[in-house]
């Protein structure tokens, strides 16, 4: 199953890079923060498990097409389960308009469980997935990514929409 989502991803990514030959780019030392919702979904040793949460992100664009992010994510509790993780993705970007960018996104993070009073060690996990931004205003711009993260034992497909100030 995981090697069908990584040729999935693979194909859209290279999809992406045909069809966006020619726009304008965001500029290195662009800045932005933002907050989205998320919905986790995956397995904890086979079983199904899916969750809600908030996440905070801050963003930095280190080249024209290169964007570094922070994120910090927790999900809420259900079942007496509540995550978090706290991750570094690197973006690529491909601008398909004035107003739209997709991006693949890779990076690595640290994830952590509680499940009633006890907590999990943080282990640590690797992100894989992509997104698409839409600029609203000259500063604010809608966002939704897909992101597989690779945990041990909590392999999940995390979905987020959201909203993010850039200066």
């Amino acid at each position: 199953m995981k090697s069908v989502f990584f040729r999935k991803v693979a194909i859209m990514a290279i999809a992406v890079v045909t069809m966006s030959l020619a726009a304008n780019a965001q500029e290195k030392g662009d800045k932005a923060v933002g907050a989205s919702v998320v919905l986790g979904t995956g397995s904890y040793v086979g079983s199904g498990y899916t969750n809600i949460g908030v996440s905070g992100k801050f963003q930095y664009n280190i080249l024209d097409r290169v964007r570094a992010e922070g994120v910090l994510t927790y999900f809420l509790k259900k079942d007496y389960v509540n995550m978090w993780d706290v991750s570094v993705n690197g973006h690529y970007l491909f601008p398909i308009s004035e107003n739209m960018i997709v991006y693949p996104l890779a990076g690595v993070g640290v994830f952590g469980y509680k499940v009633h009073s006890w907590s999990s060690d943080p282990d640590l996990c690797v992100n894989l997935g992509g997104g698409i931004d839409f600029k609203l205003t000259d500063n604010l711009i809608f966002n939704a990514e897909a992101k597989y993260k690779i945990v041990n034992h909590w392999d999940r497909l995390v979905l987020s929409a959201g909203i993010a100030f850039m200066f």
